[in-house]
């Protein structure tokens, strides 16, 4: 099953002149679309227009901290929501968990570090995709003044579940893939700055391009 994973779009309508043709050249399965989709927190209706303007055939999503934590029971039939959820996606185990650990920003969706793990433990299962908006801690979670701000309890989820994927955005400036124990980590990057990356699964066989600016 071949994957486009696309995170902060940060509503930059634009972006959509590369993401819909990427996706019908490569045959894209389904989006995995990791949050952040507009500006707009106290309208969640704007970034569910903002999802829908991906033209695949199945996307799943989860909010980022900037986005309302109203708008996964906004997706409607736009998106499949997997905040808190996981689901057997074709032969692929994808649990997420949106929003973020506590900032200094304090952004509409945050969530407590005891929350974040007492929602994620039921859904995990080891080997799983893990599809999250916030990094695991010490891992694609550097601030450009090199402090690490990824969450604890995603970073012991992965510890205790052995994923065979991570995917994370939120940290724009931290993107790019770790290997680390039999773990994939990647933060694609944004997508408002053409960032992106195909990820195709079939079976025990994992294939990751990332793509973006070379700069």
């Amino acid at each position: 099953m071949k994957f486009l994973v696309l995170t902060d779009l940060h509503g930059k309508k634009s972006a959509m002149d590369w993401i819909n043709p990427l996706i019908r050249d490569e045959g894209i399965d389904c989006v995995l679309f990791l949050g952040d989709a507009v500006e707009l927190p106290d309208v969640p209706e704007e970034s569910v227009k903002m999802i829908s303007m991906i033209d695949c055939k199945r996307i799943l999503a989860l909010p980022g901290n900037i986005d309302s934590p109203d708008l996964p029971s906004k997706f409607g039939s736009v998106a499949e929501d997997m905040h808190g959820i996981g689901k057997q996606v074709g032969d692929v185990y994808i649990a997420g968990f949106g929003g973020s650990n506590p900032t200094i920003f304090n952004t509409p969706c945050e969530f407590s570090e005891e929350e974040i793990l007492s929602r994620l433990d039921p859904i995990s299962k080891d080997g799983m995709v893990l599809m999250v908006h916030a990094p695991a801690y010490g891992i694609n979670d550097q601030i450009p003044s090199g402090l690490s701000v990824g969450s604890k309890s995603i970073l012991e989820i992965c510890k205790k579940y052995h994923p065979r994927l991570v995917l994370s955005g939120h940290i724009h400036e931290a993107f790019g893939r770790q290997d680390i124990d039999g773990t994939v980590y990647l933060n694609p990057g944004p997508a408002k700055d053409g960032r992106a990356a195909i990820v195709d699964i079939d079976g025990s066989r994992m294939d990751i391009r990332v793509l973006g600016p070379t700069d």
